[in-house]
């Protein structure tokens, strides 16, 4: 039988928050979140429905493409069961391990979404700068090869960090500030000494979505300089706009992102409720705003998806 020391510091359960102050209305409040998390489940869905089924979309824009949208669905679904426990079933109670597998997921599908916009921009690159090697340099075996490593990339380097997190002690208290199990949030609950996972959180922050950024800023000024050396006009405008909704789906990731990072790291003093918000909203938008952009702004999805709905009302 466990001692009550071995209770306190090996959590069998942490607390998730919804918004607090006010509890008595999270049904009420959910619901705009609930259609947040349907508009991405479905725009999402759709996008995948539409690459796949329809031959002509069969290229390398539009297999990233439905990469960025598969990322974006794994993210939703991560989240989507602690909302709906929380917000409609006052089930706050989640098991340490539990929590450990779910921020395996969330932080797994964020370091491959931004893994994924990194090489969409390599094929805007490649298609504007190099167009006449475009086909040979972006074949099917390649595309195969950097989904692998999307997912490689995105999930092995958490294995140690999750790992490193199960060593600690927690003896404070077990309340999450998030409805979600969130890596920084879980680790300033703990009563041990915390720097070796600092500097690994930290690391892989850097290794993947700092330097996929600084990778993506690159291609956008080598872009710039290809669509300005184009002579005609119409070459450029088509350059400048076949990457439009790429740098649109880059700001809906990263400015979030760096929103709820400012938060944890400067916003000690911050009340409860500007962490929870920004934390609620900061994994729904990039999901629920890629498939409104690109659905919008290409072309070929959107012709395809009038066609579709067309054949259906038909």
């Amino acid at each position: 039988m466990p001692s009550f020391n071995q209770s306190i510091f090996y959590p069998a359960v942490f607390f998730l928050t919804g918004i607090p102050g006010f509890e008595t209305y999270h049904a009420w409040i959910f619901i705009p979140f609930c259609c947040l998390y349907a508009t991405a489940i479905s725009g999402n869905g759709m996008i995948l429905f539409v690459i796949i089924t329809e031959s002509s979309l069969h290229e390398p824009m539009y297999y990233f493409l439905s990469m960025l949208s598969f990322t974006d669905l794994g993210l939703c679904l991560s989240t989507l069961v602690t909302m709906v426990g929380i917000f409609w079933f006052n089930a706050r109670e989640i098991s340490f391990d539990a929590c450990i597998g779910q921020m395996f997921f969330i932080h797994g599908f964020t370091f491959m979404e931004s893994s994924v916009l990194l090489a969409m921009a390599f094929d805007r690159f490649i298609a504007i700068c190099n167009p006449l090697r475009y086909a040979t340099i972006l074949t099917n075996s390649r595309i195969i090869k950097v989904g692998f490593a999307v997912v490689i990339r995105g999930t092995v380097a958490l294995v140690p960090l999750l790992l490193l997190l199960k060593r600690l002690s927690f003896c404070r208290s077990h309340v999450l500030h998030h409805s979600y199990c969130f890596h920084p949030d879980v680790m300033k609950l703990s009563c041990t000494d915390t720097k070796t996972n600092s500097a690994f959180g930290l690391a892989i922050v850097i290794s993947t979505a700092a330097l996929d950024a600084v990778l993506l800023l690159l291609s956008y000024v080598l872009i710039i300089h290809a669509g300005l050396s184009n002579a005609s006009p119409e070459e450029r405008k088509k350059a400048f706009g076949t990457w439009v909704s790429h740098i649109s789906a880059v700001a809906i990731f990263y400015i979030p992102m760096i929103s709820l990072s400012l938060v944890h790291r400067f916003g000690k003093n911050a009340p409860p409720l500007v962490h929870t918000l920004i934390a609620n909203v900061y994994l729904p938008i990039p999901p629920v705003m890629n498939p409104i952009i690109y659905s919008v702004k290409t072309k070929k999805i959107h012709n395809t998806m009038l066609k579709i709905f067309h054949s259906k009302l038909t």
